[in-house]
């Protein structure tokens, strides 16, 4: 910013009472020693980049305000850069937008101005409604570059005015992923020229559209940073017939990022392949494999997962936090009560202790804390997975191979010959596994593992299916936790009302005329983009197994009269546990409908 923009910004901030006569003074005074220490943080988080390659232009009296932890009067509050932004943009009467990257067309935002003028005028185009381009600026005190650009392209411009580190992070993500495709596109699409007969074409091999091609490694090196930086657990790369889909699960929804070129593809699949040690010649059959990378300074796993579809190989890669996958158990989202049982069934020396629910329902986390509690130096600690979720120094971990011979039932036989003190089934699948788990169990081992089922109870009907006998379960079962994922409510949008009659009864509660349970709903904002939801708890549905279910399991009990004895001895089920969370403020009545299915 010029000189006379950090005096306009000043003034505006003074007039509005965010700052005082003697703040602003502390501020042109400390100006260049502020500007020194934030030069140095960001060069030591840039890993790599050498110093000086941050200029001190780069540093705007945004970025020092901010950084000076300044109270906003009243407010309980520091003055960040987007309290600032919103009162520029209200002194020019201008709405203030808060970018929300998902909602954006690439297109728009890198094919009317190009990279290096959005970053001299510290602007992006962010959508076109006929005849008028919404342009979202962080300088409205600079109009040249606004009208430069009504000059040359003819449109009507309408300005928002958005913070200068979101606009330079979609200019850096989208100029970066869609500039890498379109040269990609550039160099590939005339080997993919088939009604040509006569064109001459020097084809690369396959390892060289894998390693070798630049703009494809910038490509994906640009959707990886964007799925972290938006708290993606999943990515989903999907060839379609005109153009691959590119989208994004977040908070257990998928949402639409970009559509790259079919000609892109397959150069884009092999350089995945290739990070993940698969055979990139192979196209025909599944194939899974692994990346290990850094973000932030943390360490990042990806599992990725190939398989053949219609239009070629769809590849889906999971995203794994240690950070999110191995929490303390106490953070998991547990009641007191249950996390009473489950701490009980984990201290146990020896028993079966199986985790229930669909795909995606965090078992796996929930395993993982459990291995994480009761991994010390004393204890021999083994998993056996297909495949190995993340990979942990402190665990022995085992990836089965069908194909070599490594199934679970055979690593389960092994692994008893390790001298084991606890061990951890990935998934118990098929009567074989079962019986070798119960057997492990029996020989005084700690033994956990998950089943789909859709709640506690129904887990002892579930392995009588598999072929266990039922006086085998009561000889070594020892609890079940089943388990959701639930969106909490965004705590930026949330508001309050009484729940109605209706819901009251579909949810269990008596209606109170008086209003006496007031429940959350998102309206939706910037920081949960418009969805009224910001990550994800668990709710959980805990059960011993007492000696009275022991002679209901006997007695080859259904999963109701199994739920009926479990209630008696105080088992709270998912859908209480939900009701529990929304009565907290924590989530929504969609989401406990969503979640658990009632009606």
């Amino acid at each position: 910013m010029s000189r006379k923009t950090k005096e306009n910004v000043l003034n505006i901030l003074l007039s509005a009472g965010l700052l005082s006569e003697r703040q602003v003074g502390d501020i042109l005074s400390k100006e260049d020693m502020f500007r020194m220490r934030i030069l140095k943080s960001r060069e030591a988080k840039g890993a790599g980049v050498p110093s000086g390659t941050i200029r001190h232009s780069d540093i705007s009296i945004i970025d020092i305000i901010e950084s000076m932890h300044l109270p906003v009067n009243g407010n309980g509050q520091n003055i960040t850069e987007d309290i600032i932004v919103k009162e520029i943009a209200k002194h020019f009467g201008l709405p203030y937008l808060k970018i929300d990257p998902l909602k954006l067309d690439s297109d728009v935002v890198t094919k009317i101005i190009s990279k290096p003028y959005a970053l001299r005028h510290e602007l992006v185009p962010i959508s076109v409604a006929g005849n008028t381009l919404v342009i979202a600026t962080s300088n409205p005190f600079d109009r040249e570059g606004i009208d430069r650009i009504k000059q040359s392209k003819g449109y009507d411009i309408e300005i928002v005015v958005s913070s200068r580190s979101d606009i330079m992070k979609i200019i850096t993500e989208f100029y970066g992923f869609q500039l890498s495709i379109t040269a990609a596109q550039d160099e590939l699409s005339s080997q993919n020229d088939l009604g040509n007969l006569e064109q001459y074409v020097k084809l690369k091999s396959v390892q060289e559209l894998g390693a070798n091609d630049q703009h494809i490694i910038n490509a994906v090196e640009y959707l990886l940073r964007y799925a972290y930086s938006q708290r993606a657990s999943d990515i989903h790369i999907e060839p379609k017939r005109e153009h691959c889909l590119v989208r994004f699960r977040i908070d257990g929804v998928l949402h639409t990022i970009h559509k790259m070129p079919k000609a892109v593809f397959p150069a884009f699949a092999s350089r995945i392949k290739t990070l993940s040690r698969m055979d990139i010649a192979e196209k025909r059959r599944p194939q899974d494999g692994r990346i290990k990378t850094v973000q932030d300074g943390k360490e990042i796993e990806l599992r990725v997962s190939t398989l053949p579809v219609a239009f070629g190989e769809k590849i889906v890669m999971r995203i794994f936090d240690p950070a999110i996958l191995m929490q303390q158990v106490d953070e998991l989202g547990m009641s007191q009560r249950e996390l009473n049982i489950f701490r009980s069934l984990i201290s146990a020396p020896y028993g079966l202790i199986l985790v229930t629910g669909p795909t995606g329902s965090g078992k796996t986390t929930t395993l993982y804390s459990a291995l994480k509690t009761l991994s010390t130096p004393d204890v021999n600690l083994t998993t056996i997975e297909d495949p190995v979720e993340m990979v942990y120094e402190e665990f022995n971990q085992i990836s089965i191979q069908p194909q070599l011979g490594t199934t679970f039932a055979s690593s389960l036989r092994t692994i008893l010959r390790q001298d084991p003190d606890v061990i951890m089934v990935g998934e118990i699948r098929d009567y074989e596994t079962a019986t070798n788990a119960m057997q492990a169990a029996l020989t005084g081992h700690l033994v956990m593992s998950t089943l789909h089922t859709n709640d506690a109870p129904s887990t002892v009907t579930r392995l009588i299916d598999l072929g266990i006998q039922p006086f085998l379960i009561n000889s070594i079962l020892s609890g079940v936790v089943a388990q959701r994922l639930i969106r909490k409510v965004c705590s930026h949008c949330a508001e309050m009302y009484p729940l109605s009659e209706d819901d009251c009864r579909m949810l269990g509660l008596s209606y109170d005329t008086a209003g006496k349970y007031e429940v959350p709903s998102g309206k939706g904002c910037p920081q949960c983009r418009g969805t009224g939801y910001l990550g994800r708890t668990g709710v959980f549905e805990a059960m011993e197994i007492s000696e009275k279910i022991r002679e209901a399991i006997e007695e080859k009990a259904t999963p109701d009269m199994i739920k009926q004895i479990s209630k008696k001895e105080g088992l709270r089920t998912l859908k209480e546990g939900a009701v529990e969370k929304l009565l907290k403020g924590i989530t929504t009545v969609d989401e406990i409908i969503r979640v658990t299915g009632i009606i």
